[in-house]
């Protein structure tokens, strides 16, 4: 085994040894980020069903009529997606003082940024199902499916972050050509939009886009259309590129990390 690699794994596993800890930090951080105010994390359920709200009541009549559901999956897709990239690309600058003043292993604020998207995802689940059951989305064995393309995407997200957290700390400015990326490919990604109902570059992206895989896997079997097979083969292979990157960038950066923050 190549010696990165075997430290790469010996940080995860010492990691996942303490779940307490990351779920607690994790859980610290949504509180913090609510403290003073009257619903607390209820407004990550607000924000996300005032946004999905918006987008339906414009363009639902000039779309299909499972078009509250189109937008609501590949919205919470989208938002879990935006999270994982752009709060990852500060994580090692926003965690500094633990990484300088302690010997927690990297992982733990990998895992600790990994279980604060999934709760703030938890929410916008919330909202989302509570739209299909409005929109009067039929429930079905396909739904499955769905569930599997949603763990595919939750599997993945931990080595993004290792991904991007280097990259952030490395490269300080690319925070900010993240998050303009980010806010332009929202507009490139089939969250509101439909291939062949647009045309132009958007449709471009449609096959191009990895994002459009990530929200396809989770969004087709609950539009009834089943597993995009297709779509789930790439996500599995850029997931498997990403976790190689991440074990290469722990292995071989880890130790460096301090010196660069």
């Amino acid at each position: 085994m190549p010696a990165f690699l075997d430290r790469a794994l010996t940080d995860f596993g010492r990691g996942l040894a303490m779940p307490r800890v990351w779920l607690a930090l994790a859980a610290e951080d949504i509180s913090d980020q609510h403290r003073r105010t009257t619903l607390g994390p209820l407004w990550m359920l607000l924000s996300y069903l005032a946004f999905a709200g918006t987008f339906i009541f414009v363009f639902t009549a000039h779309t299909t009529p499972d078009y509250p559901a189109y937008v609501a999956t590949g919205l919470f897709v989208w938002f879990y997606l935006t999270d994982v990239v752009t709060l990852s690309v500060t994580l090692f600058e926003r965690e500094k003082s633990y990484i300088k003043g302690t010997t927690l292993p990297l992982s733990i604020y990998v895992l600790r940024l990994t279980a604060e998207t999934a709760m703030r995802a938890g929410y916008a689940l919330a909202g989302c199902l509570a739209i299909l059951w409005i929109a009067g989305t039929p429930v079905a064995a396909a739904w499955l499916w769905a569930v599997l393309g949603l763990a595919v995407v939750v599997a993945i997200a931990p080595a993004a972050i290792v991904v991007f957290a280097f990259l952030g700390a490395y490269f300080p400015d690319s925070q900010f050509i993240v998050a303009n990326l980010m806010r332009i490919g929202m507009f490139l990604t089939p969250i509101f939009w439909a291939p062949g109902a647009v045309g132009g570059l958007q449709d471009a992206f449609y096959a191009v886009n990895p994002f459009t895989h990530f929200i396809e896997i989770v969004r087709q079997p609950i539009l009834g259309h089943g597993l995009p097979t297709d779509s789930l083969g790439l996500c599995l292979a850029i997931g498997f590129g990403l976790w190689c990157l991440a074990a290469m960038c722990i292995g071989r950066l880890g130790k460096r990390i301090v010196l660069i923050l």
